[in-house]
């Protein structure tokens, strides 16, 4: 099923291509995160798991390699090229237990109570209807059942994330987000995504903060991995030309260079929530 709006389906369709060329960066920078998350879910083998926004899935496939072959792992995105990238992905792996396919994360078509764990990193605050896809997770766990959510810290926290948008902000190119318009800090506030979970009908377990540490050669390799993976980069990119897209650059480059060591590379702090929740 694939329920989102058109247009946010082509916005992720426009950068998959981008997501899977820079894959080993981010990944770099998110498998301690990803670890925990399987650490916490604790999938065992035989087990079903379910992956909701999985990108190029690598989250997911930590998982499926405790499944065992009598496990399975349901890797999902909304775009099929994310989608294609995550077969990719796995079949490099040489992963036997997994199915991939193109889910809506708010409507999954999945029955209930059918998975015995579920896992999406960085997915929930990008469904216009979040607290349809909080419902739908919690749908389609077995009672007894984890679900693990990662989402983004507060933008201040995160500049390796935020400097592109607060430019923009800045810059007059933008207006400000509102408060529940899907984006990375939407669900940042912690009692915000407590209450999320709770109103799902799960339990929370675990609610802790995780370290994200961005690492990147220079400033041009920063830009790159921006102009491959951001959105908002590609949309103005489309409309400022050239030189407005290097004015937008320098201005967001501003921010990261108390980050910069002296041979010019980057080392940025992030911050990321983690969620443990279960069903009685």
């Amino acid at each position: 099923m694939n329920e989102l709006p058109g247009d946010q389906i082509e916005s992720w369709r426009s950068v998959a291509e981008g997501w899977a060329r820079q894959r080993e960066a981010l990944w770099r920078a998110t498998r301690a995160l990803s670890e925990r998350m399987v650490e916490l879910l604790d999938p065992r083998p035989g087990e079903r798991v379910l992956e909701l926004a999985a990108g190029s899935g690598d989250t997911g496939f930590l998982a499926a390699a405790r499944l065992g072959p009598e496990g399975r792992l349901l890797s999902t995105d909304a775009a099929p090229e994310m989608v294609a990238a995550a077969v990719r992905r796995a079949e490099e792996l040489g992963l036997t237990n997994v199915e991939l396919s193109v889910v809506d994360a708010a409507a999954t078509g999945l029955p209930g109570a059918s998975v015995d764990g579920a896992l999406c990193r960085f997915g929930v605050m990008l469904v216009p209807d979040c607290d349809a896809a909080a419902r739908e997770l919690a749908r389609v766990v077995r009672p007894g059942g984890r679900v693990v959510l990662a989402v983004w810290a507060e933008a201040r926290g995160n500049p390796w994330l935020s400097a592109v948008g607060r430019a923009a902000l800045e810059l007059g190119l933008i207006e400000r987000p509102t408060p529940d318009e899907p984006g990375p800090f939407r669900l940042a506030d912690p009692g915000r995504l407590r209450r999320l979970v709770e109103e799902a009908g799960l339990r929370v377990d675990v609610l802790e903060d995780a370290e994200v540490t961005w690492r990147a050669a220079s400033l041009d390799e920063w830009w790159a991995i921006a102009q491959d993976t951001s959105q908002l980069v590609r949309t103005l990119a489309a409309r400022l030309g050239e030189a407005g897209l290097a004015t937008l650059r320098e201005h967001a480059a501003g921010g990261l260079r108390a980050h910069a060591r002296p041979d010019g590379s980057l080392v940025v702090p992030g911050k990321a929530r983690v969620v443990l929740a279960g069903r009685g």
